[in-house]
């Protein structure tokens, strides 16, 4: 359960938690990793959730430059948007949002993102931080730091939505409340958060002040 239903802004994760792109990213990904002669399903448990640029470097692959094979997984993500989709009541709830009072705070780069958003038939957000506009990406706290300054706002004020282990720390370490979407979960996730199957599940209104407060349905 949360501990407060009241906060100066929402910040939400893309995939997984905005979006359901996890056929798509998955195709991209394992025409890759065979291409590079890795195991498939092993490296599928590891790229959600985290930059793309932070999973080639972890991988460290002889003769393989990150930065280019991310600019090519990048482009590939982009141009094969098919079967992608909003999470259950998403649209809905973002349109009962001011638009200055939520952004998006995504590991992918931002032409990506944008691309799979309009796929999914959701609203481009105000304020969007992506991959490339923080040193460090999730679990750094850097990525939320930024959405609630460019928001004018306090971390600890706000509640992200995340889906992926990655990005709930991130959170944690930005000082921000937690709300876990399990709408893409294949497995349950141990975590002490509140967490939501489907964004039906709460309503929102937004006082004199502009704090949005989430009402339990």
């Amino acid at each position: 359960m949360l501990k407060q239903h009241t906060f100066a802004a929402f910040l939400f994760d893309m995939d997984g938690t905005l979006t359901n792109s996890i056929a798509a990213a998955e195709r991209v990904w394992s025409q890759w990793a065979q291409s590079k002669g890795l195991d498939v399903e092993a490296l599928l448990a590891n790229i959600h959730g985290v930059r793309c640029i932070d999973t080639l470097r972890r991988l460290d692959l002889p003769g393989v430059d990150p930065e280019r094979e991310a600019a090519l997984l990048a482009q590939a993500e982009t141009d094969d948007v098919e079967g992608v989709v909003s999470i259950e009541g998403a649209a809905a709830f973002l349109a009962a949002l001011p638009t200055d009072r939520w952004a998006v705070v995504t590991s992918a780069p931002r032409l990506l993102a944008e691309r799979r958003i309009q796929a999914a038939g959701l609203p481009l957000p105000s304020i969007m931080v992506a991959a490339e506009d923080v040193e460090q990406g999730k679990p750094a706290p850097d990525c939320f730091q930024l959405a609630a300054r460019k928001l004018g706002v306090k971390p600890e004020d706000c509640l992200v939505f995340e889906d992926a282990p990655a990005g709930i720390a991130a959170a944690e370490a930005a000082g921000a409340h937690v709300m876990v979407i399990t709408a893409t979960h294949r497995r349950a996730l141990e975590t002490a958060h509140a967490s939501l199957l489907s964004y039906d599940q709460y309503g929102v209104t937004a006082n004199a002040h502009g704090w949005l407060t989430l009402h339990p349905r």
